[in-house]
């Protein structure tokens, strides 16, 4: 990947909401290693993320600094703001379900906090881009769309739709208080880029997975399904488990993300949707079926009625962003599940051979 162009003399750090989480670990660490010091800016509000942050100092030493605050927090967020020579701004309230539970707490986080962070770069007013971390749940449930089941999976009536995904063009429609708050956010940023010169841009994100993340049944589906598998478990789905995503490994993310600041003067003020793209959309019930291979056994389901705002189908229509800045190609969903599976085993101490006690299906 091509190096970030920004002046070595340039010591000031990289600004990371949400650092000590998934995404902003693997961004954080990637940043780090092109020899550019990373201010992580993190609550440790979910549980495992201090093992993150924990990994960051081990592997990067004196590169990584942290404040443990929250982002509602104005005055301590606007001081690391003002540090900063660019902002990747993940952190979030992630998921749908707590949202519904407390939406003004979701609101407070997602919105008044992304607020709290562009008015800190408009007072400032040098020019610090952000990268804000979007969602796909700005499109909404997508329900005016038609499918039909094939196999294992839905799949769009609509040819265009069938063989690109869903695209930027498509209108914004926000569904749940989490949908409300990010999407508000979303346009915030492109606003404040449009109203006062913030080089900002929006990455709207399908569903990413990979190596440090601690997935559970409401955020992090992928490693949640993984774990549960390779524990034993029983998995619930909700819905029927035909409902596709196209699942987009961490590594192609972090380059995308560092590909946008890298070509930020003309990506301001725009959004992109990253996502696998159609290479890589897999239904729920075709993923058990790849984990069952991987675990060498049959995983345990159950199924619950279907979430509020849960979308039948989304795959994101990546060739905007593909285009702009010249991405690598895709890792396959299969090989990613793999390596996230075979870093589950290490990282939580798992055996290989399942005990045979474990091997009926509940």
């Amino acid at each position: 990947m091509s190096a970030i162009p920004t002046t070595p003399t340039d010591t000031r750090p990289v600004l990371v909401t949400g650092g000590a989480g998934f995404i902003g670990c693997n961004i954080a660490n990637r940043l780090a290693e092109d020899g550019h010091e990373v201010l992580i800016y993190d609550a440790l509000s979910r549980p495992g993320v201090e093992k993150n942050l924990a990994w960051l100092k081990e592997r990067h030493g004196a590169l990584i600094t942290d404040v443990v605050a929250d982002i509602r927090d104005e005055d301590e967020l606007a001081r690391a703001a003002r540090e900063a020579k660019a902002v990747f701004h993940m952190a979030a309230q992630v998921a749908v379900t707590t949202s519904m539970v407390d939406p003004r707490e979701d609101f407070e986080i997602n919105l008044r906090g992304t607020l709290n962070l562009l008015d800190a770069l408009r007072l400032k007013n040098d020019g610090t881009p952000v990268i804000f971390a979007s969602t796909n749940k700005v499109y909404g449930d997508l329900a005016d769309i038609d499918f039909r089941l094939e196999g294992q999976r839905y799949v769009p009536q609509d040819r265009h739709v069938r063989d690109h995904g869903i695209s930027e063009a498509r209108p914004l429609d926000f569904h749940t208080p989490y949908g409300c708050s990010k999407g508000a956010a979303d346009q915030y940023v492109l606003d404040y880029s449009r109203s006062f010169g913030i080089p900002a841009a929006v990455i709207r994100m399908s569903c990413i997975y990979g190596v440090r993340q601690m997935g559970t049944e409401d955020q992090g589906w992928v490693a949640h399904f993984l774990i549960r598998a390779l524990e034993g478990e029983t998995i619930t789905l909700y819905g029927d488990g035909y409902q596709v995503r196209d699942i987009l490994d961490v590594s192609n993310a972090v380059e995308a993300y560092l590909h946008a600041w890298q070509h930020i003067g003309r990506l301001a003020g725009r959004a992109f949707n990253l996502g696998g793209g159609p290479s890589n959309a897999v239904s729920l019930r075709e993923l058990l079926a790849h984990i069952s291979d991987l675990t060498g056994r049959e995983t345990s389901v159950r199924f619950e009625d279907w979430r509020a705002g849960d979308q039948r189908y989304f795959v994101a229509d990546t060739r905007s962003i593909r285009s702009e800045l010249g991405l690598s190609a895709e890792v396959p969903w299969k090989q990613g599940v793999a390596m996230l599976a075979e870093w589950l085993r290490e990282s939580r101490g798992l055996d290989r051979e399942v005990p045979a006690e474990q091997q009926a299906v509940a």
